[in-house]
C-alpha cells in the first residue's frame, strides 16, 4: 500500500521558494521544537455540512504525516472546529482557537462567509489566515489584508469559461440563472456577466436563494418557466444535487453548467442521480479520481492509497476529500520551507512566495502560483462533460487571466 511519504513532500516543494535551513531556531505561539499547531473551522454541521468532510481528510492527511516523522521533526496538531457554516460560530471558535489554544496559524478555513467574519480580527492580530476554502475574489487582496490566502480556484474566473463557451457555441442561448445569495454567489454571477459582456441579455431569469432555504425547488420551476434553454447553476454542493434532482423531474432538458464547487460525483452527482447528472458541464483543475482514464496515474493512486488506508470511511470520488489532500499537501510544503524559522511573519513569506507548484492531483499543465502581489493561485481549468460514470474533459486547458 503507497501513501505520498515525507520523501514525496520534499520533492513537491523543490518547485517553491526553500528555507534557509540551519539559522537559530525563531518560534512564535503555536510552535516550538516538537509541534505546529494550526486551526481552521469546517461545516461539520448545518447547510453546508457536506463539506465537513474536507476537513477530516486534513485530520486524516497529518496523522498520516506524523507518523512519518512529522514536519522537520515536528508534529502538526491540527484543531478542525465545526462553526455549523454559521459566521457567529466562525467568531467564537476562530477567537477560541486564537486565544486559547495559541495556534501559530489559521489554515484552510472553509467558506466564503464564515471567512468573511473573521478575516479583520485575524488581520488584525497578524494572524496567518491561509489556503482558506473558498475562490471569492475578494481574498486576492494583498494591499488591505495581507495575512489572508485562497486556496481554492477563483469562483469569477471560473465563471468566465462558461460564459465565453456560451457566446462561442450557444449564441442565442436564453439563459436561466440559480445563485446562493451570499459573496459566493455573486463572484460566480459577476465573472458570468463580465465574461458574457454586451450579451448579458442572454439572461432571460436570474433567481437567487438562502444558504437557510430548505430547497431551491421553486427557483427551479421559475427557471423552466421563463423559457430558459441554458441553466447556469452557482450552488453548494446541498443545491447543486437539489437542482440537478429538480431539472429532472420536471422532465427539463437545458443545457446544464454546474459550478466546481458542485461538480463531485460522490457528494453531489451520485445523491442527485447519475442519470439525472448526464449530460452537465463544469469547469475543472483537477484530475477526476475515480475514472480509469487517470487508474495508472501516480498522484491518483497516491490519493486513493491514502484514502484507503488514512480515511477508510470517506468517499475517495468526493471532491471535497480531494480539496482537502490537495490543501494539506501545500500546506506541507509551506510549513516545510519555514525550516526552523516557525514565525507569522515567516509563516506568511513562505505562503506568498510559490512559484509554479505541481501538486499531484492537478490536471496536467495547472500549477499554484502565489506571490507577494498576486494571491490568486489558480487561473487555469478545463472544461468537462459528465457522461453517467465520470467527468469528461474536452478542449484544452483555459487560461482566464494573466500574471
Amino acid at each position: 500500500m503507497r501513501c505520498i511519504t515525507l520523501a514525496a513532500i520534499a520533492a513537491l516543494s523543490l518547485a517553491s521558494t526553500s528555507a534557509v535551513l540551519g539559522a537559530d531556531k525563531k518560534y512564535d505561539p503555536g510552535a516550538s521544537d516538537t509541534e505546529i499547531k494550526i486551526g481552521q473551522t469546517m461545516p461539520y454541521s448545518g447547510p453546508a455540512s457536506a463539506y465537513g468532510t474536507q476537513g477530516r481528510a486534513e485530520s486524516a492527511y497529518w496523522k498520516m504525516i506524523n507518523s512519518q516523522g512529522g514536519i522537520n521533526g515536528r508534529k502538526i496538531t491540527l484543531l478542525s472546529m465545526d462553526d455549523g457554516y454559521s459566521p457567529p460560530k466562525t467568531v467564537e471558535q476562530t477567537r477560541k482557537l486564537v486565544e486559547q489554544d495559541e495556534i501559530l496559524a489559521n489554515i484552510g478555513s472553509l467558506g466564503t462567509p464564515t471567512n468573511s467574519s473573521i478575516q479583520k480580527y485575524l488581520n488584525s492580530k497578524k494572524i496567518p489566515h491561509l489556503l482558506i476554502s473558498t475562490g471569492a475574489s475578494k481574498w486576492n487582496d494583498p494591499k488591505e489584508f495581507p495575512w489572508t490566502t485562497p486556496f481554492y480556484p477563483p469562483y469569477a474566473q471560473e465563471a468566465k469559461i462558461y460564459g465565453k463557451y456560451i457566446l462561442k457555441e450557444l449564441p442565442s442561448a436564453k439563459i436561466g440563472v440559480i445563485y446562493q445569495n451570499d459573496d459566493f454567489g455573486k463572484d460566480y454571477l459577476k465573472g458570468f456577466k463580465e465574461a458574457l459582456g454586451d450579451k448579458a441579455g442572454l439572461i432571460v431569469k436570474e433567481l437567487s436563494y438562502e444558504v437557510t432555504d430548505p430547497t431551491i425547488d421553486s427557483q427551479i420551476v421559475n427557471l423552466k418557466a421563463a423559457g430558459a434553454d441554458v441553466l447556469m447553476t452557482i450552488t453548494t454542493p446541498k443545491f447543486g444535487a437539489q437542482a440537478i434532482r429538480k431539472v429532472a423531474d420536471l422532465g427539463w432538458k437545458p443545457t446544464h453548467f454546474i459550478v466546481s464547487v458542485s461538480s463531485s460525483i460522490g457528494g453531489v452527482l451520485e445523491p442527485a442521480g447519475l442519470e439525472a447528472s448526464t449530460g452537465l458541464m463544469t469547469a475543472l483543475a483537477t484530475k477526476v479520481v475515480g475514472d480509469p482514464a487517470w487508474d495508472s496515474d501516480r498522484g491518483v493512486q497516491d490519493y486513493l492509497a491514502f484514502m484507503k488506508q488514512w480515511y477508510p470511511e470517506g468517499n475517495p470520488i468526493d471532491g471535497s476529500n480531494q480539496i482537502g489532500y490537495l490543501s494539506a499537501q501545500f500546506t506541507a510544503i509551506i510549513l516545510k520551507n519555514c525550516g526552523d524559522e516557525l514565525t507569522r511573519e515567516n509563516l506568511l513569506k513562505q505562503a506568498t512566495n510559490l512559484s509554479k507548484v505541481s501538486l499531484p492531483l492537478l490536471l496536467p499543465g495547472i500549477t499554484v502560483s502565489v506571490s507577494p502581489t498576486n494571491y490568486s493561485t489558480f487561473d487555469t481549468f478545463k472544461l468537462a462533460k459528465f457522461d453517467g460514470k465520470t467527468w469528461k474533459f474536452f478542449g484544452e486547458n483555459i487560461s482566464t487571466a494573466s500574471r
